[in-house]
């Protein structure tokens, strides 16, 4: 299970992470900062920030929609470069998202989450730290593209007691999302 995927949230939150790097950062970092962020704040909160589809590729988990809008083959890209420029490896911000779907805590982590890692190189985040994640090893197979599932994620991070109920919630916010989007 996953939630329906936000451009607008996801441009906010690439939008915060790359402020805290002076608006250009490998895609690599922006995917392993944002799947980090989101995975956090599952352990802390019960919600992710993103919550779209994750999959286990050979350089960690990431969010693959996110991945589709970098490599401009997802059918939102548009939106995204209106925002972002991707040149070789590099994500530079070409214009400031507002971040009001944001919360404040979701700001808050991922302004933490920029700072923590801050002082690692990317392979660092990637092989050492992103490739130790449960819910990454156990959906890895080298040189595909594997879906990681929600409940996987809130296993690895120490919340399996409270599964039902953030997906529950999750599931509300998803029927909530679809109310407000017909109107």
């Amino acid at each position: 299970m996953h939630r329906h995927f936000d451009i607008h949230k996801a441009v906010q939150a690439a939008g915060v992470l790359l402020r805290a790097e002076r608006n250009r950062m490998s895609y690599l970092r922006l995917l392993k900062l944002l799947y980090i962020a989101d995975r956090d704040s599952l352990r802390d909160t019960g919600m992710p920030i993103l919550g779209s589809k994750a999959v286990a590729m050979d350089h960690g988990p990431l969010h693959s929609d996110v991945y589709n809008l970098i490599k401009g083959v997802h059918e939102k890209t548009p939106l995204w470069s209106r925002f972002f420029s991707t040149t070789g490896y590099q994500v530079e911000m070409v214009d400031q998202p507002d971040n009001g779907l944001l919360s404040q805590r979701e700001i808050q982590r991922l302004q933490e989450t920029a700072a923590k890692y801050a002082p690692f190189p990317d392979w660092d985040i990637c092989h050492e730290m992103t490739h130790t994640f449960d819910e990454w090893i156990n959906a890895y197979q080298p040189n595909t593209s594997r879906s990681i599932q929600l409940e996987d994620i809130i296993k690895a991070v120490g919340r399996s007691g409270d599964t039902a109920t953030i997906l529950d919630d999750v599931n509300e916010l998803e029927e909530f999302d679809k109310l407000i989007s017909e109107v």
